[in-house]
C-alpha cells in the first residue's frame, strides 16, 4: 500500500547537495512512498538563528508552510532535521496556544492562508523505521551491506526537544541503527554519538566549531567505523566539508565517508555509486566503495 506525504525537501538539499534529493527519491520509490511536491512551500526558516532573533515571525512562516500541506491534506515529509524542527515546533506550539494560533492566522490572512492544525510534520527517520519499518526496508535490499560497519548520527533536531518532536528515547535511540541493521549493515556504538555537528556556532565561532566536528570523529575512527551515517543534509556538510577544514586548521588527517541515509539504503538495493554521485562530496568514499562492491 502507498504511503503519500507532502515532501518538503527544504533549502539546503536543493541548493546545495541535490545528489542526497536524488538518492531520497528513488529510495521513498523503491519503499512505496509517494512523496508530491507541493507549489508554495518556503524555508522553514532556521530554528536556531531566525527563531532567536524574531520568534514569531519564525512561527508565521513555518506555519504558512503547514497550512500550505493542509490545503492538500497531507503530512509533510522532511528530509532535514532543522526543517523537522521548525515546522514540528510550530506545530506543537499552535495546537497548544489558541491565542497565538489566533494572532498567527491574523498575520497568515494576510496572504490568503490559515493555520487549522490539520496535518502532521514527519522526519525522513520516522516514515522509514515507524510507517514504512525495517522489514519492508530489508525486503528492497538486493546487495546486503555485509560487515560494513556505520556509526550513526543522531544530530540535535530529530530528538530534542523530546516533548516537541516525539521521535525516538533521546537519552536511548534506536531507530537510526534499526534501519541501518536493515541494510545489511552493522551499527557500531561509539562515545560522543550525541555531540552535535555544530553547525549553530559555526557563523559566530568557527573554531570551537572545527573542535566540536574534531572530537566527533576522533571516536568515529576509534570504533573503527566504516563510514559516518547523518539523516540530516547540515549534519552531512559539518561532517564532509567540515571534516576537511578541520584537516588543514588542525592539521588532522581523517577521512572518513559520510553518507546520508538514503545514499547507503540506495547502495544495499543495487543502485550503482556513479548514479548517487558521491563525486560532489568532499571526503570520497573510494575505500568503503570499493569494499560493497565486493561483497
Amino acid at each position: 500500500m502507498s504511503r503519500e506525504y507532502a515532501l518538503f525537501l527544504g533549502c539546503t538539499i536543493p541548493n546545495r547537495l541535490p545528489h542526497l534529493e536524488v538518492a531520497t527519491r528513488l529510495t521513498l520509490k523503491s519503499l512505496d512512498v509517494n512523496a508530491k511536491d507541493l507549489p508554495g512551500f518556503a524555508c522553514c526558516p532556521d530554528p536556531v538563528g531566525f527563531s532567536a532573533l524574531d520568534r514569531f515571525t519564525w512561527i508565521v512562516l513555518a506555519s504558512r508552510n503547514l497550512a500550505v500541506a493542509e490545503e492538500q491534506g497531507l503530512d509533510i515529509l522532511t528530509l532535514c532535521s532543522g526543517c523537522f524542527e521548525s515546522l514540528k515546533t510550530a506545530n506543537y506550539v499552535l495546537k497548544h496556544n489558541g491565542e497565538y494560533k489566533h494572532k498567527v492566522n491574523e498575520a497568515l490572512a494576510k496572504v490568503g492562508k490559515e493555520y487549522k492544525g490539520s496535518v502532521e510534520v514527519r522526519h525522513l527517520l520516522q516514515v522509514l523505521y515507524e510507517d514504512v519499518g525495517p522489514k519492508k526496508i530489508e525486503s528492497t535490499v538486493k546487495k546486503p551491506l555485509t560487515g560494513i560497519k556505520v556509526a550513526v548520527h543522531y544530530g540535535c533536531h530529530v530528538l530534542r526537544p523530546s516533548e516537541v518532536v516525539q521521535v525516538d528515547d533521546p537519552f536511548n535511540p534506536t531507530s537510526f541503527e534499526g534501519i541501518v541493521k536493515a541494510t545489511g549493515a552493522t551499527p557500531v556504538d561509539y562515545e560522543r554519538r550525541f555531540l552535535c555537528c555544530g553547525v549553530g556556532v559555526r557563523s559566530v565561532d568557527e573554531a570551537t566549531t572545527n573542535r566540536m566536528i574534531e572530537e566527533k570523529l576522533r571516536y568515529v575512527r576509534l570504533s573503527g567505523a566504516d563510514l559516518l551515517c547523518v539523516i540530516c543534509p547540515f549534519c552531512l556538510i559539518q561532517y564532509d566539508i567540515g571534516q576537511f577544514q578541520v584537516n588543514k586548521a588542525l592539521g588532522t588527517d581523517y577521512n572518513i565517508p559520510v553518507f546520508y541515509y538514503p545514499q547507503l539504503l540506495a547502495l544495499a538495493q543495487g543502485v550503482s555509486a556513479d548514479e548517487l554521485n558521491f563525486k560532489f562530496q568532499r571526503i570520497k568514499p573510494d575505500a568503503v566503495l570499493e569494499k560493497i562492491e565486493k561483497l
